[in-house]
């Protein structure tokens, strides 16, 4: 998808509200603007989720991303970096740097801002989408399909047309040398 010129654009006001949103692998996304709001420039979604509704290591190959944390706490790993980020802190992934993360709080709620790099449009916005179903309420779903559970295929097919690419294990143990590992028990190891 090509980026599309601001001429085109319309002004418009969006909140975290039902009609915005979706349930995304356990976790209740809000699309405050999608790529096709903003000629592909930028996504912006809120995101609230809970231990175990993590994915597992990527990178996105069109898009700069941003975590902000409105509550709870989460841990991200990029590059040998572990950082913890709490309510009010900012976490920047530059385009192509490899990244995963937990949530350390029972909740979080965080916004997720991704950026375009170069001629290509956004693509998580739509990644969401493609793997989401429609939200009937705005509270974590209670029996719903994680990334632990999907068919790994089918995240991997999506992402890759959407310029978000899983890492293997190989590549993760490499690139993220402080990542205990996908799914891994966090209370075992010092939660």
């Amino acid at each position: 998808m090509e980026p599309v010129q601001s001429a085109s654009l319309t002004a418009y006001k969006r909140t975290t509200a039902l009609d915005s949103t979706m349930f995304y692998m356990g976790n209740v996304m809000s699309f405050l603007a999608r790529g096709e709001d903003t000629g592909g420039r930028f996504a912006l979604m809120e995101a609230q989720a809970k231990p175990g509704n993590e994915p597992s290591p990527h990178l996105h190959e069109w898009e700069h991303e941003t975590f902000y944390v409105l509550e709870g706490v989460m841990e991200v790993y990029c590059e040998d970096k572990v950082m913890l980020a709490h309510p009010g802190e900012v976490v920047f992934i530059p385009q192509g740097k490899p990244h995963a993360f937990y949530i350390r709080s029972p909740h979080i709620r965080i916004l997720i801002l991704v950026q375009a790099v170069g001629d290509r449009a956004v693509g998580l916005d739509r990644y969401f989408t493609q793997m989401a179903e429609p939200a009937t309420s705005m509270n974590l779903p209670t029996e719903a399909v994680t990334y632990l559970m999907d068919d790994p295929t089918h995240a991997t097919r999506l992402g890759e047309a959407n310029g978000i690419r899983f890492l293997s294990p190989e590549e993760t143990a490499k690139e993220l040398p402080h990542y205990p590992g996908f799914g891994a028990n966090l209370e075992k190891i010092g939660q």
